[in-house]
């Protein structure tokens, strides 16, 4: 999939969705991740080992977004697992307000970073789209900071609704809000 760039800008600006091998090119994803989100050197070295590991379970996979052969973009994703971290730091939170059906036959958006000069072009809105559309699960969920943000207009723009808000995950320091929508995703 193609995205061109906007008028002004020369043609080596397309933007180009595909498949990414997210294992060899983990390095690359966390330092669009690290721009995007803030991160210093401990915490990529933390969630190396963490992408490393989820790349591993069954059904994972990852897209990313290049232009001139540099990756500005990434999301990953996989059918939820309950036994997973993640699904045990949020399940309370999302029984609490009815929706822990939300855990059972549903893909995880894992990760969704666009590196932010890239941003504001629909290469997030594209990658995620993209990711689920080759979902088999009738469902995504994702969490996102619990804040109003780009990213979480995004979100609800594709259809998904709070399930559950100010969710405290360890050694976080913001509270997130987990996100669902049923696929495909709304388009605009």
């Amino acid at each position: 999939m193609r995205l061109p760039g906007h008028a002004h800008r020369r043609q080596a600006d397309d933007i180009v969705i595909g498949p990414l091998d997210l294992s060899a090119h983990v390095d690359e994803a966390l330092a669009v991740q690290a721009v995007a989100f803030g991160l210093g050197p401990d915490e990529v070295a933390v969630r190396r080992q963490i992408v490393l590991r989820h790349m591993t379970y069954p059904g994972a996979r990852a897209l990313g977004a290049t232009t001139a052969g540099t990756l500005v973009g990434f999301v990953y994703g996989m059918p939820n697992d309950r036994t997973h971290w993640w699904s045990t730091v949020v399940e309370p939170y999302l029984r609490a307000q009815g929706h822990d059906r939300w855990l059972d036959d549903t893909f995880v958006i894992t990760e969704l970073h666009v590196h932010p000069r890239y941003q504001n072009r629909g290469v997030g809105r594209s990658l995620i789209t993209t990711i689920t559309d080759g979902a088999v699960e009738p469902r995504s969920i994702l969490s996102a900071i619990d804040v109003d943000s780009p990213a979480r207009g995004l979100y609800h723009s594709l259809g998904y609704e709070d399930l559950a808000r100010q969710v405290l995950f360890p050694s976080a320091p913001k509270p997130y809000a987990v996100m669902g929508a049923p696929l495909p995703l709304r388009r605009r």
